[in-house]
């Protein structure tokens, strides 16, 4: 399995919940209303068998936790190695790893992403004796990176990077020159030394501290401090404990509504609608609202009715401050039972797009979370590795376990073709400018048909029966298993399962 370790982790050993399988009630007396007992009948013995599954499931979940968490609970490390001729893309901006600097540069880009990985020893989920979403949750997982990513562009300055993350030491990839040089084009490949020292000039490990040329080069780092406490913040958001808004506990809860429940497989669809209940539920988000598209479309007309607040009865102050952040989920399909290669510029056109934050999906059985790539390959955070909780509710908790310094890349021809596409925009202008460099990037693919496109006017003059922000189901071209769709593009992203 390839998953993704955070450098302070080396070996996790087995790990078994100490819990006791809950027993049954004795049968001489049952409680009867809250005022008296009553002596069991004949018929209790049918409700006692009816109750026997109940109880094996116990077992079962307690066993499938034990074993998920001795299968995620270690890896082996390894490094992943970019070449020095070809940009590495992350969501928006590039690195050309031809010089110590833009080494520098891209590690503090990759690791200052917030990563969101599956837990161990967390309190049950309401109405199961699920204490970890190892193995079943990583959907869910991907699906808070995403939202993570949308909050940190929303709240935190402009190309933020977490200051501490010098802290995550370990040689964590490396950079090399490929064997053919005709690769490059014709353009030559610099030479320089390597970060710590290393007698080998073609393989350049990213070390544990910067050379100093670029210490000195980092005029934002007393910026990037003081945001901070916004950064811890919104980390707690994501904790594994109820009250957090976005933490596993609201999200499993929130999925009951469209027939699901801890331990089952969330496929990204379902997911995109899991966060826009949740940003909607909740008061710490109030500038921020989540559109989903229906049927591969983004109806403009929802998206400001769902933005401008101009246009509820009482008017929110300014005409600048009239208006919410929106992130923009798109479910989608390219292709039938395998990526149509077709798409593969389109995503990557996508993904240098500044107002994109990210892509949910990853390979058949096995969720990721895409945020860039270097050529023909895919770069990911992997959900796949099983932490112990950490109490986000204490001062000062460490946040070395929420940042990954093991960047892990995956050929196109690997993704799955259902996955949900994330773009943010922080007010009307952005949202405008969006929808046009979007359009543009789509236009990029082969294929005669988009991915998805943007059109004028409401859902609901399209014959949806309302549009994506109040709707309480899934999205309308989501089918049952068990369905036939028009076409194997628009089969549902739900028939696929991801361990």
């Amino acid at each position: 399995m390839n998953s993704v370790s955070p450098s302070a982790v080396q070996y996790v050993g087995v790990v078994m919940q100490d819990e006791q399988v809950a027993s049954r009630r004795p049968p001489s007396l049952e409680r009867q209303g809250s005022f008296g007992f009553r002596v069991p009948q004949a018929s209790d013995a049918s409700r006692d068998a009816a109750r026997e599954p109940d109880e094996m499931d116990k077992v079962k979940a307690k066993l499938m936790s034990a074993w998920n968490n001795v299968k995620y609970g270690w890896t082996i490390k390894t490094k992943t190695s970019f070449n020095k001729i070809s940009p590495v893309t992350i969501l928006g901006h590039s690195y050309l790893l031809n010089n110590e600097d833009e080494v520098e540069r891209f590690r503090r880009d990759f690791v200052s992403r917030i990563w969101l990985t599956y837990r161990r020893e967390f309190p049950p989920l309401e109405g199961s004796t699920w204490t970890t979403d190892c193995g079943w949750g990583c959907m869910l997982r991907s699906g808070q990176m995403l939202l993570a990513q949308g909050l940190v562009v929303h709240l935190m300055p402009r190309d933020w990077t977490w200051p501490d993350a010098q802290q995550l030491t370990d040689v964590d990839f490396e950079v090399f020159r490929p064997r053919s040089p005709v690769r490059a084009g014709g353009v030559p490949i610099p030479s320089f030394g390597s970060l710590r020292g290393s007698s080998s000039p073609e393989k350049i490990p990213a070390g544990s501290q910067a050379p100093r040329c670029c210490q000195r080069k980092r005029p934002q780092s007393a910026r990037d401090r003081q945001a901070e406490p916004i950064h811890s913040k919104l980390i707690t958001w994501f904790g594994d404990q109820p009250p957090a808004p976005f933490g596993v506990h609201q999200l499993v809860e929130i999925g009951k509504s469209s027939g699901k429940k801890a331990g089952d497989w969330y496929g990204p669809s379902i997911v995109a609608h899991i966060l826009r209940k949740a940003v909607a539920k909740t008061s710490v988000a109030q500038s921020l609202a989540v559109y989903v598209a229906q049927d591969c479309t983004v109806y403009k007309e929802d998206v400001v009715h769902l933005c401008d607040l101009s246009l509820s009865q009482s008017p929110a102050g300014p005409s600048d401050q009239a208006w919410k952040s929106v992130i923009i989920l798109v479910p989608v399909r390219l292709g039938g039972e395998a990526l149509n290669p077709s798409y593969i510029e389109c995503v990557k056109n996508i993904l240098k797009l500044d107002c994109c934050i990210g892509i949910i999906g990853g390979k058949p059985k096995h969720s990721l979370y895409f945020i860039g790539f270097q050529d023909e390959q895919l770069l990911y955070l992997d959900p796949h590795f099983c932490q112990p909780v950490v109490d986000v509710a204490q001062a000062d908790f460490s946040l070395e376990s929420f940042h990954c310094s093991s960047p892990k890349k995956m050929p196109f021809s690997r993704m799955d073709p259902s996955c949900t596409i994330g773009f943010y925009a922080k007010n009307k202008k952005d949202f405008e400018s969006l929808c046009a460099a979007v359009s543009m990037a789509l236009s990029s693919s082969k294929e005669k048909y988009p991915i998805f496109t943007f059109v004028e006017g409401l859902g609901q003059d399209y014959g949806l029966e309302g549009d994506s922000s109040n709707h309480s189901g899934p999205s309308a071209h989501i089918l049952p298993p068990d369905t036939l769709s028009r076409s194997d593009n628009r089969r549902s992203s739900e028939e696929f399962v991801f361990l």
